[in-house]
């Protein structure tokens, strides 16, 4: 049971956190972004929530596997696992709140780059861990072709 709660944990810090950076867009999403020129391989709204649903998911899962495991450097990969979700999370900030696509795509790269060191580093520790974070570094690298895109055209 307690392993059970141990893992839910991250993936509910992981949902508060997308509600959280929801509360930067709603504004934005009415006001401001659906006059950019945006990437024809834009989806539609609906696309992200249900996405971001299914990653948030899938990065609790992550790290909350490995903190039930017997491996090491624990304090390391939660903090790394932190600073990409703050870097997530600001992200909202930039591009919507501020309504700065050049924030915006600075942040996203940092987090990119965040993101796949998790990846690359939590393999030779935990596959599965790092093998979750696969989806999301697949969908942040399309996140970040639609933001330069949003930059360069607006």
């Amino acid at each position: 049971m307690r392993n059970i709660l141990i893992i839910l944990i991250p993936i509910i810090i992981c949902f508060l956190v997308g509600c959280a950076s929801q509360n930067f867009q709603e504004d934005s999403m009415v006001s401001w972004y659906p006059y950019l020129c945006k990437s024809p391989l834009t989806p539609h709204n609906i696309v992200f929530p249900v996405a971001w649903s299914l990653l948030y998911l899938l990065m609790g899962l992550s790290i909350g596997l490995f903190v039930i495991s017997d491996k090491a450097q624990k304090k390391y990969f939660i903090l790394l696992f932190a600073l990409q979700l703050f870097f997530n999370f600001t992200w909202s900030i930039a591009f919507f709140y501020l309504e700065n696509p050049l924030l915006g795509l600075i942040n996203i790269i940092l987090l990119d780059f965040l993101i796949i060191y998790y990846a690359i580093k939590m393999y030779p520790v935990s596959k599965i861990s790092s093998i979750l974070f696969f989806p999301y570094i697949l969908w942040v690298g399309f996140a970040t072709y639609l933001n330069l895109y949003i930059f360069l055209y607006n």
